[in-house]
């Protein structure tokens, strides 16, 4: 097996591995604003800290599924992997993804995107990248990644002033991270993440009005579709760099 498919394999296994703790992380952030994060299971049970199996006392699992969630993280990973390579903001991509896949959940779930994950993202991401930059071989520029937050924290900021309806404070505290993570390839890949993710929010929202399980004017969960649009945006630049 050559260093190429070694590096997806172990991509992959890293996100199957972090998968299995973000169950329990997604459960006791599912709660509505104003809420206090949940600090039992189903069954009442205590759920002693963040980090472990989505589990109750008696073995029985809570949460969105375990194997689902492990799945679609290490292919996400393994996704990372094969269009980044060896250079070193891999390291960051993997750490970041399992994050993606934690926000995506909350947000499906009860349409909230927690400030408690959202604003630490986006300081990682720049923190990280700040590191892969001082390392050979890297493909990006910090000083794009920061900008690439400031300016698409900025734009969706206008947006949510416009149309508070249509726009979310947590997608605006969302898109600083995202803006650094795609600002890290350059202003193209900006450019096609956020567009992409705008297609794909509009398709899910077409898609609903013509089964008609939501109007118009109906509320989606945007983030998801802002984290596909950014992972379609870096995949690209990663390839392309």
């Amino acid at each position: 097996m050559d260093l190429d498919l070694w590096l997806i394999a172990g991509a992959a296994l890293w996100g199957g591995v972090a998968g299995t703790l973000v169950p329990r992380v997604a459960y006791r952030l599912s709660v509505e604003p104003e809420q206090p994060w949940r600090d039992r299971c189903p069954d009442g049970h205590p759920i002693g800290g963040w980090v472990g199996r989505a589990r109750c006392a008696d073995g029985r699992p809570y949460g969105p599924g375990t194997v689902l969630v492990c799945a679609v993280t290490a292919l996400v990973c393994a996704g990372l992997a094969l269009a980044t390579g060896t250079r070193p903001e891999l390291l960051v991509w993997l750490l970041i993804a399992p994050v993606g896949v934690l926000l995506t959940i909350v947000d499906f779930r009860v349409q909230r995107l927690p400030d408690v994950v959202t604003l630490p993202l986006a300081s990682l991401a720049l923190v990280l990248l700040g590191g892969a930059a001082a390392l050979p071989e890297h493909a990006g520029k910090w000083l794009t990644a920061l900008l690439g937050a400031l300016v698409l924290g900025g734009a969706y900021f206008l947006l949510f002033l416009v149309n508070p309806n249509g726009m979310g404070f947590g997608d605006v505290k969302l898109a600083l991270g995202l803006g650094a993570v795609l600002g890290w390839y350059g202003w193209p890949t900006v450019v096609l993440g956020t567009f992409v993710g705008f297609l794909f929010g509009g398709l899910y929202g077409l898609g609903l009005v013509l089964a008609r399980r939501a109007g118009r004017r109906t509320a989606i969960p945007f983030g998801p579709f802002l984290i596909a649009g950014a992972f379609v945006g870096l995949l690209i630049g990663a390839y392309a760099a």
